[in-house]
């Protein structure tokens, strides 16, 4: 019987556990999509205690919480930190089989040197010895970054967001760079006249400009954007519950636009064209800077209106949707593709059951001009877990080129989520292990490492020009 979490963890095979612990187990980490506050890295703030590097705005722990039958007060509430966590300790046992389980006694281990269960016997004992790990230098947040080697951060921002604390941890450096990711969400959604306007004031005030018409709403964006890009951002990001593809034209929507400023309300096919401009119009921006454009699709987010109304949104009652993705999707990609204004293309299907749809219509839009030029993204939220992961994998490696994979992010709020790459590797590698043991690959391990060292940070470095990141040496020169 092998030992909980050992160092061969996952690794089933003597192939694996080579491949992880001399090729990939040693590469930095480039972590391209998460939701860290700025502010936490530019102020390199030590976390008062373990609660809050840990359980604060981690919807995944939550969700598992309220299914315990913890009260909504020691998690989202007043109850104390200790009490929250206490809670959550409690909740753990009860995780088997979920990859939390996996997550929380990774991250004790990697972070804090734990290697104790943690339940409600172990909680306070695990408590003291990681909220005094925390208050050190070691344990602050570019210390917790580096603990995983990771060499840079791209968080995702809104456009009317000030960038300060990114220009401020330019100014300062630091082991781990970040770098800002456009997010437009709000500024497409036109769901909601008040928000929507409410929005545009914001966006007036950050542009400094005056916004009447369609013309002046897209110059204050591109404004923004070029804002961006002058503060180290080349990626964008929206989030979406499909894309928008709808026949318009031009007059079309500048006449929704007037509609909609003057606070009239929109049917739903407005909407849907009104969105459909806009992502056309922030992706042929986005190529023309050469950016990266990224496109989460799939989720139903704010199910339950009553825990919306109490608590806001991504506070965990989102769920995988089953949208019709295909036509769209091909749609959009094409009116790019036609115009020669597509940009470096990541999609990601929440949807399990959209996964080889998926795997299919990248290879669509790869066009020999840059390789991968248009990726699958990795098992993403619901599906960043070992059955996800492999599912990915598989799919992507039977109808495309796994080797060309620009590998694994957290999308995580949480400065302890950054093991989630070394699970990622860990089930990759025992994947072509298997295989090489199977005889089903050559037993080349020069081979199959660097590919695995491609997919784990190389692709990344080069699909999002960042050469300029610490050489990493070859396979062969660089072992463990």
């Amino acid at each position: 019987m092998k030992q909980f979490l050992n160092e061969d963890f996952l690794l089933q095979s003597k192939t694996a556990q080579r491949l992880y612990h001399e090729y990939a187990k040693q590469m930095p980490i480039i972590d391209y999509h998460n939701h860290l506050l700025p502010d936490q890295v530019a102020n390199n703030i030590n976390f008062e205690n373990l609660t809050q590097v840990w359980l604060y705005g981690d919807h995944y722990k939550w969700r598992a919480m309220r299914t315990n039958g913890v009260n909504e007060n020691f998690i989202t509430g007043t109850a104390s930190d200790w009490e929250k966590f206490e809670q959550w300790a409690a909740t753990v046992p009860y995780t088997l089989r979920n990859p939390l389980y996996h997550w929380t006694h990774l991250e004790l281990q990697r972070y804090f040197n734990i290697n104790e269960v943690l339940n409600a016997d172990s909680a306070k004992r695990i408590y003291e010895d990681a909220t005094a790990q925390l208050q050190h230098a070691s344990h602050n947040v570019q210390g917790l970054l580096q603990k995983m080697n990771v060499k840079l951060i791209c968080t995702t921002d809104d456009p009317v967001d000030d960038l300060k604390y990114h220009q401020q941890h330019r100014a300062q450096g630091g082991f781990t760079k970040m770098n800002p990711a456009f997010r437009p969400d709000k500024a497409m959604n036109v769901d909601d006249t008040i928000s929507f306007n409410n929005y545009l004031t914001l966006l007036e005030k950050a542009a400094d400009t005056s916004i009447s018409t369609f013309n002046d709403y897209l110059a204050a964006l591109k404004k923004r954007h070029d804002y961006f890009a002058e503060n180290g951002c080349a990626v964008s990001d929206h989030g979406l519950e499909e894309i928008y593809a709808e026949d318009y034209t031009q007059t079309e929507i500048v006449g929704i636009f007037a509609q909609v400023r003057s606070g009239g309300n929109l049917t739903l096919e407005e909407k849907k064209k009104f969105k459909s401009a806009m992502l056309v119009i922030f992706a042929e921006w986005d190529h023309e800077k050469g950016w990266v454009q990224q496109y989460h699709l799939g989720a139903l987010r704010n199910n339950n209106s009553r825990m919306l109304k109490q608590l806001g949104p991504d506070t965990g009652w989102d769920s995988i949707g089953d949208f019709s993705q295909a036509r769209a999707l091909s749609k959009f990609l094409n009116r790019l593709d036609t115009n020669d204004k597509l940009a470096k293309t990541i999609i990601y299907n929440l949807n399990p059951a959209d996964n080889e749809l998926f795997a299919t219509m990248i290879g669509n839009f790869n066009d020999g001009s840059v390789a991968g030029k248009v990726q699958w993204g990795s098992g993403w939220w619901f599906l960043d877990q070992k059955d996800g992961m492999i599912k990915q994998i598989n799919a992507l490696s039977n109808m495309g080129l796994l080797s060309r994979f620009v590998g694994m992010l957290t999308d995580s709020r949480s400065f302890l989520s950054f093991p989630r790459h070394e699970y990622f590797r860990r089930i990759l590698c025992n994947m072509y292990g298997e295989e090489v043991e199977n005889g089903e690959l050559p037993n080349d391990i020069d081979l199959i490492g660097k590919t695995i060292q491609d997919i784990c940070y190389n692709n990344a470095k080069e699909y999002f020009n960042l050469q300029h990141l610490d050489a990493v040496q070859t396979a062969t020169t660089n072992k463990l």
